[in-house]
């Protein structure tokens, strides 16, 4: 099992990861209001946020982040995983976007290839987590 491992204090709000999204899922535009991954701005620092892929996973953490105007548990910003908070939505179909990791295959993620500054990582879990 990977998850993409942000580190909130490296990103300096390039937006590659966007760029990088968007042009891995769509094959006649760049357009990074459709990727799944989106870089927030709050009082000076930047927090990517990735839409998905949605799991099971029962919620341990109750801690409310506030980021502009939007309020968002502390697992959104980690990892939107709730299939009951649509984090991203096409803006013509308004279907959910989830982050599918590219596949996986090498080299792995678009955004976290293109992230010149290291904030997000391809990491493997335990299969016990």
């Amino acid at each position: 099992m990977y998850r993409i491992q942000i580190d909130h204090n490296k990103c300096t709000g390039c937006r590659y990861c966007e760029l990088a999204c968007s042009l891995n899922h769509l094959t006649t535009a760049l357009n990074p209001k459709k990727a799944r991954i989106r870089v927030l701005k709050e009082k000076g620092r930047f927090f990517p946020v990735i839409s998905g892929p949605y799991t099971d996973a029962a919620c341990n953490i109750k801690v409310d982040l506030i980021i502009g105007d939007k309020v968002y548990d502390f697992c959104d910003i980690c990892r939107a995983s709730c299939p009951h908070k649509d984090i991203f939505k096409d803006p013509v179909t308004t279907t959910s976007f989830q982050c599918d990791f590219c596949g996986i295959d090498a080299p792995g993620p678009s955004c976290v290839r293109w992230c010149p500054s290291g904030a997000l990582k391809l990491i493997e879990i335990p299969s016990y987590y």
